[in-house]
């Protein structure tokens, strides 16, 4: 698998899948979130308000993904993925790992060969950049990553930010 890092807006990722960082009631938000709403237009809120109606009636929890169209946006898929709001006090690192290797599993399960993720957690739920991207890389080079993931031959990391640029660009 590819990594690539750039700063930039995940809304004009011509990637497959872009990784949202959504909230737990997927029907939008701040952030990554409301920007990728915003850019995919009501498709995607049409969408993820179907999810609500009939499998996620409770929203989606920390550290799980799912995946939904990308309506007006050029990537095929949006994949979302709810991280653990620091905040709130939800600190347990390996929910900020999981939010990385379920976006993946997801991906590999719809058919994305090349994925764009933001800085999960890093925004409003609290989480340092730094702590971010050394979760991001446990996940995505852990010991099975190539047997897991075959289909997936690229993620590109589209960070928002110096501050989190130089967090990833650090670690990978």
């Amino acid at each position: 698998m590819e990594i690539t890092l750039r700063t930039g807006d995940i809304t004009t990722s011509t990637l497959d899948a872009v990784v949202n960082a959504a909230n737990s009631s997927l029907l939008g938000g701040g952030g990554v979130d409301g920007a990728i709403h915003r850019a995919a237009g009501p498709a995607l809120l049409a969408e993820c308000r179907e999810l609500r109606d009939s499998t996620l009636p409770d929203g989606l929890p920390p550290g799980r993904a799912v995946a939904t169209g990308a309506g007006d946006l050029a990537a095929r898929w949006v994949i979302h993925t709810v991280g653990p709001n620091r905040h709130a006090g939800q600190t347990d690192v390996s929910v900020l790992e999981s939010c990385f290797s379920a976006s993946l599993d997801e991906a590999q399960r719809i058919g994305a060969h090349s994925v764009a993720f933001p800085a999960i957690g890093a925004g409003v739920y609290g989480w340092d950049a730094a702590e971010v991207a050394r979760a991001a890389h446990r996940a995505l080079t852990a010991e099975d990553a190539d047997e897991r993931w075959p289909d997936v031959a690229r993620v590109e990391f589209v960070l928002f930010g110096q501050a989190a640029a130089q967090a990833f660009d650090a670690v990978f």
